[in-house]
């Protein structure tokens, strides 16, 4: 007895330009949210979902605030950036590997792939990693000149990188509603700098780095998409390879930037409070990878992109409270142009995808048509 279509539904595997447009409008895969809709009690949903969600913003809140002090605290006094980012990306490498020596110890307690140096691997690998680099350095960068509070002005172009960038590289065209919300991102972004100047407290070198960092973002999810298969689809082996990569490019820089010599007459080099505050920092950078592929998992890619929105509303507020700064009614119209911006431009995707899914294909208008 042959399985019918009810006991038996295969998933179509998806085309290049099929997976770069998701990876550049966050869209998700509509056959993989049924899948994960799976029946659950209600209130057992709620709580995982509840849970997930929360990991990621005190994740997510914690990383930025523990940059920003790494960067640019007046306590610390530490000015190279470059280490830091490297020593993130040292700390990354070898929590995967210990966690893939210990999957293959004990393979019934976790699940993690099995990680092995490859270099035709490291080579195929390498054009992500030079992405990767951008986006965390200029990311640092940009904390490192601007206030926490300002951090999420600086880097609000990264959708509208998305919508230029699937329109050069995939000739994808986007509707009139969605440019409107990438309208309002913009001029939230230009408000808030001419507010930050208004305050004087504008950086030009911090949202110039917050600028190249949402271009380097939108880059990074094309080049992923595409590094992928070179992993066998594994973003803990994608994650291991960008790290070491990363380890390897960031030397030559530490030593040409002269950030050794500012490390040896670093007045905090033994203290084990400094090493702790930069290994907790490599923590969060690596925590931060897992809880995002989570929230995604038991919500979905869209309602990701919500929660990143909300959750940069509460890292704002949070940030002007915790600095005691005091901004004006102008410096919050700009955030809030920003927020809601993004929120609708996430509306608006799922409202197209979902109208997409619900249009009957050509030929099944024309089967109707004939009254097959």
């Amino acid at each position: 007895m042959k399985p019918g279509p009810w006991t038996c539904r295969r998933r179509a595997p998806l085309k290049r330009s099929r997976i770069l447009h998701m990876a550049l409008m966050g869209a998700s895969d509509p056959s993989g949210e049924a899948e994960a809709s799976k029946e659950k009690p209600f209130l057992l949903r709620a709580f995982q979902i509840t849970l997930v969600v929360s990991l990621y913003w005190v994740t997510s809140i914690s990383m930025v605030f523990l940059n920003k002090y790494l960067l640019g605290s007046p306590s610390l006094q530490l000015d190279t950036p470059i280490f830091v980012t490297f020593y993130q990306c040292l700390v990354t490498t070898l929590l995967c590997k210990s966690l893939s020596i210990l999957a293959a110890c004990c393979p019934g307690a976790m699940d993690f792939p099995t990680l092995r140096l490859d270099l035709r691997v490291t080579r195929s690998v390498l054009p992500l990693s030079v992405v990767f680099i951008s986006m965390i350095t200029f990311n640092n960068l940009c904390l490192k000149y601007v206030g926490v509070a300002f951090y999420n002005v600086g880097r609000s172009l990264t959708t509208v990188f998305n919508v230029l960038l699937s329109y050069l590289l995939l000739k994808q065209t986007t509707s009139f509603y969605a440019l409107l919300t990438c309208g309002i991102i913009i001029g939230g972004f230009w408000l808030g700098v001419d507010q930050e100047g208004a305050e004087g407290t504008l950086s030009w070198t911090g949202t110039l780095f917050g600028v190249l960092a949402s271009l380097c973002v939108s880059l990074n999810a094309i080049y992923t998409k595409k590094v992928l298969p070179a992993v066998d689809g594994s973003i803990w082996r994608l994650t291991f390879y960008n790290n070491v990569n990363a380890c390897v490019l960031f030397l030559p820089l530490f030593l040409l930037l002269g950030e050794l010599q500012t490390l040896r007459d670093f007045s905090q080099l033994g203290s084990a409070h400094f090493w702790g505050m930069m290994t907790l920092g490599g923590l969060f950078g690596f925590a931060i990878g897992y809880v995002t592929g989570l929230q995604i998992k038991f919500t979905s890619p869209l309602t990701h992109n919500v929660s990143g929105t909300t959750k940069a509303c509460a890292q704002t507020v949070l940030a002007v409270l915790y600095y005691e700064e005091t901004k004006s009614f102008l410096w919050w119209t700009s955030n809030m142009m920003v927020l809601g911006g993004s929120s609708a431009y996430t509306w608006v995707r799922g409202w197209e995808m979902k109208k997409i899914q619900e249009e009957p294909s050509p030929k099944e208008d024309e089967k109707s048509s004939m009254g097959v």
